[in-house]
């Protein structure tokens, strides 16, 4: 079969690689034929003499002057990032004392929902606090619970059902009204203006003590600050609501007065590291901060080392005719086709481990690393000149490239790859804790409209229920509440076969997102957050609009006035999308623990059917009529 590619010059196609199909080695090797490795492993030879006259005839027994290197003389440039700059907000300086996720992931704590508690488990641990600061100075529990003191709910009132309608939650005031100190209501206060005390409005406290109390509240809103990490009042926030992603940028000196620039435009993955980020060729810098310009890093200079051999637990033994220790059985792994990477670090294992060296380099977090090259001796006495595999042009397909970060806005298609080592201030492990809060974003084709399925809501004590299970038990409380003054009048008997139903409802749990155009656009749509009403049976009031329990989907709702809340449409692709929020704790290099709220989207498992309808006839015998 002719070639549709035509080859003018081999010796210039094979020494460039031009295309792809035309390859300039060939190797003899087994092959298994089963995803089992172990007969493969085992090197059956029917005929070792034939092999090994084979090996005499095709040289394989001469010298080829591969030399291991003994000597290596690296030269490295090297800078540290200095500036940060969050979402939208200002340029500030990097500070690495901190993980770079607590950073960026720090979301605030809900501790209001349409002005009514949450939390209470944190305000209890703040109200604890407080009180083992001002222990040394007199005894004012009484007085601080007096002042600031949790209020016992009314279950006489439809205003209580975020904590009357659920047993649990009203038991748990019920028990504290009275007794315990809302120390999250003085946190809230002394943050709201410099010039609060925390003695104001509190009776009985002696004018002697007013400033000990004053550096007791310094102190206790530096251990607010350290005990969890949220973003400030001045908006200092990575999150980005209406595509609920991190976004963020970040960037270092480099010779020359320039800057590289990184950001990362769509973080929501969980797990902070250099492919996280992309370099932006079309920025030179972030902005002025003072201070940025010190790297604090010593000069570059040659760094000599003497390369070490890679190993790895497990690692075969390079000697053919040797017997190998039962620990690793390489022969059990089972890889099929379509398990590259499974395959690709099987032939490294195997046939390549040998083959590689450690130059090793300690560098310190948040630092940039670009080596200009490297000097490596053999044993021979040669010398060679060995510069970074993937550097050449960034849209090169052919590059071969690992640890690199992507360049983005470049001028022209021939910008040179960044071949630099990013080494950002983030996190091998942390502790998780259940999700506080839990959304699915779906698509309902049949309604032509977009989903927020509450499926994990926040109480008022601070744990978290079932999103279903907390607006039933809503639904049966202010149900019970119109009941309470007398029975409600059955309704009338369906004589008809079938009844016209104007609208039929839904789980209050879900949150609808209506498309609507985007402003100044007839064809680009965004979804917005709508509300379906609450329709009870008798109710004589007005219909009441049910508003989601998640601060994910409530930005907006506690402002004054109160926000539209829109979503982009294509965060919510026709698989969903799955958000999570909860807590993280770590702990850092110098010893200090963070603990931050951080939000989480992974991908969904499809459509969802809400069975919403308008404008039915419904049947006499279905579920719907009784």
């Amino acid at each position: 079969m002719p070639s549709s590619l035509p080859v003018s010059d081999m010796a210039v196609a094979l020494r460039e690689r031009l295309f792809p199909t035309i390859t300039t080695w060939d190797r003899l090797e087994a092959r298994p034929r089963t995803r089992s490795f172990e007969r493969s492993l085992a090197a059956e030879v029917r005929d070792p003499l034939w092999m090994l006259s084979k090996q005499w005839q095709m040289g394989e027994f001469e010298g080829s002057d591969a030399g291991s290197p003994v000597f290596a003389k690296m030269l490295m440039q090297t800078t540290r990032l200095t500036k940060y700059q969050p979402g939208a907000g200002r340029a500030e300086l990097f500070d690495a004392s901190i993980p770079l996720e607590a950073k960026v992931e720090r979301r605030p704590v809900p501790m209001h929902r349409q002005r009514r508690i949450l939390s209470l488990n944190l305000r209890l641990v703040m109200a604890r606090q407080w009180f083992s600061l001002i222990a040394d100075v007199a005894d004012y529990r009484t007085a601080f619970i007096t002042a600031y003191s949790i209020e016992k709910p009314d279950p006489t009132k439809k205003e209580g059902v975020d904590t009357c309608a659920h047993p649990e939650v009203w038991d748990t005031f019920q028990a504290l009204a009275g007794r315990a100190m809302d120390g999250g209501a003085l946190y809230e206060y002394l943050l709201a203006d410099p010039g609060h005390h925390a003695h104001d409005g509190v009776s009985g406290i002696a004018n002697g003590d007013h400033g000990a109390l004053d550096i007791r509240a310094t102190k206790f809103l530096t251990w607010a600050a350290r005990f969890l990490a949220q973003p400030p009042a001045n908006g200092d926030s990575a999150w980005i609501p209406e595509r609920l992603e991190y976004q963020f940028a970040t960037s270092a000196p480099m010779p020359g007065g320039t800057e590289k620039v990184y950001v990362a435009d769509e973080y929501y993955s969980g797990r902070l590291d250099w492919y996280s980020l992309d370099e932006d060729a079309s920025l030179r810098a972030l902005g002025a901060v003072p201070g940025s310009e010190v790297t604090g890093l010593p000069p570059d200079d040659a760094f000599t080392t003497i390369p070490i051999p890679v190993s790895f637990s497990g690692m075969a033994n390079t000697r053919w005719w040797a017997f190998e220790d039962h620990q690793t059985n390489f022969g059990d792994i089972d890889a099929s086709t379509t398990d590259l990477a499974k395959l690709l670090f099987m032939e490294f294992a195997l046939v390549y481990a040998n083959n590689w060296f450690v130059v090793p380099r300690t560098l310190p977090s948040g630092a940039l690393a670009k080596v200009q090259g490297l000097a490596v001796t053999s044993v021979f006495g040669e010398r060679f000149w060995i510069e970074a595999a993937g550097q050449g042009i960034d849209k090169d397909w052919g590059r071969w490239s690992m640890f690199t970060i992507n360049v983005r806005n470049s001028p022209s298609g021939s910008v040179a790859a960044d071949t630099t080592l990013l080494l950002l201030p983030t996190l091998a492990k942390a502790q998780a804790s259940p999700p506080l809060e839990e959304i699915l974003l779906v698509r309902d084709e049949v309604a032509n409209m977009a989903w927020g399925v509450e499926r994990t809501v926040p109480m008022a004590t601070g744990l978290s229920r079932p999103g279903n299970e907390v607006q039933i038990q809503s639904v049966n409380y202010l149900e019970a509440l119109l009941g309470a003054g007398g029975p409600l009048p059955p309704p009338p008997p369906m004589a008809a076969d079938v009844r016209y139903q104007v609208m039929n409802t839904v789980p209050e749990n879900w949150i609808p997102l209506i498309p609507v155009h985007v402003p100044g656009s007839n064809r680009k749509i965004q979804l917005q957050r709508a509300a379906m009403p609450r329709i009870l049976i008798g109710d004589p009031g007005p219909i009441e609009k049910v508003q989601p329990l998640t601060s994910l989907l409530s930005p907006g709702l506690d402002d004054v006035p109160a926000q539209t809340y829109f979503i982009h449409e294509e965060e919510v692709p026709r698989a969903g999308s799955r958000v999570t929020q909860y807590y993280t704790r770590t702990r850092w290099t110098a010893g200090q623990v963070f603990t931050w709220l951080r939000a989480q989207k992974q991908t969904g498992r499809g459509e969802a059917s809400s069975g919403l309808g308008f404008d039915r006839l419904v049947d006499k015998n279905s579920k719907e009529s009784k």
